[in-house]
């Protein structure tokens, strides 16, 4: 990494592949919730995928990516579809990440690293506030808040022979944090308190089995053509109530 690298192509190269190539990145790890007097509680376990394919335009780099991830028993890693909430004590249906799109652009903006001996360590911290799809007034149960604040703290660690290497798709792992409210579907009204994601990951050639057959096959490959908005958990949530409001209704007549 000389002073004639493109250092927007470098991060491209180590995120995704600068070639347009798919590719896809694993993760594996926990998800924790506290509230001022209680916790920090082990709430989950979290596995996931995102399937990326980087593409150049006039405006500079951008990913076009779609991702799975299924929240897990902490203690057995199996799968959920049900959540005993130890700070409410009721039972809920546990909804697991589709979110399609997840496109970003990255622009020609070069991404901070760090060379630490023989690896170089890209830092992204994405910091969020944008008022949220699920306003207080509209979804007191499932809103944390008028305004959607969270944290996304990713490090991507790539060995600079890779990088020096000129190759199109450096390998990676990478370690990702995150900050956030509740979670809409579990409940927790205004509920002071936050959860904490810590998970790793890196790119794979091959999806795990389990996780290949939770996922399906359309999230096995990224997105053909750039779309908005991005979904979310929260607009995915917002989507599935007012979905099952209107079949409640034509149920009603």
């Amino acid at each position: 990494m000389d002073n004639g690298s493109d250092y927007g192509r470098d991060f491209v190269r180590v995120r995704a592949a600068a070639d347009g190539a798919e590719t896809i990145s694993w993760w594996t790890g926990d998800v924790y919730g506290w509230r001022r007097d209680d916790g920090p509680h082990h709430l989950f376990g979290f596995e996931g995928l995102n399937v990326a394919r980087a593409e150049r335009g006039d405006a500079g780099w951008r990913l076009l990516t779609r991702e799975a991830a299924a929240y897990l028993d902490p203690v057995t890693r199996d799968v959920l579809s049900t959540w005993d909430n130890p700070f409410t004590g009721e039972s809920v249906e546990v909804r697991h990440v589709f979110n399609d799109p997840v496109n970003q652009p990255l622009g020609d903006r070069a991404v901070p690293f760090t060379r630490v001996g023989d690896q170089v360590v890209y830092n992204v911290d994405v910091r969020l506030a944008y008022p949220s799809p699920l306003p207080v007034a509209d979804f007191p149960e499932h809103s944390a808040g008028d305004t959607y604040r969270a944290m996304e703290l990713f490090q991507f660690f790539a060995r600079a022979a890779d990088l020096d290497s000129g190759v199109a798709d450096v390998p990676c792992v990478f370690s990702w944090c995150r900050v956030s409210p509740w979670l809409p579907w579990m409940a927790m009204g205004q509920r002071e308190g936050a959860l904490v994601y810590h998970c790793r990951g890196g790119k794979v050639t091959e999806v795990p089995g389990r996780l290949a057959r939770f996922a399906g096959e359309r999230f096995l490959r990224a997105p053909e053509a750039w779309s908005a908005p991005n979904m979310t958990s929260w607009t995915d949530f917002r989507d599935h109530l007012r979905g099952a409001a209107g079949t409640a209704e034509v149920a009603g007549g």
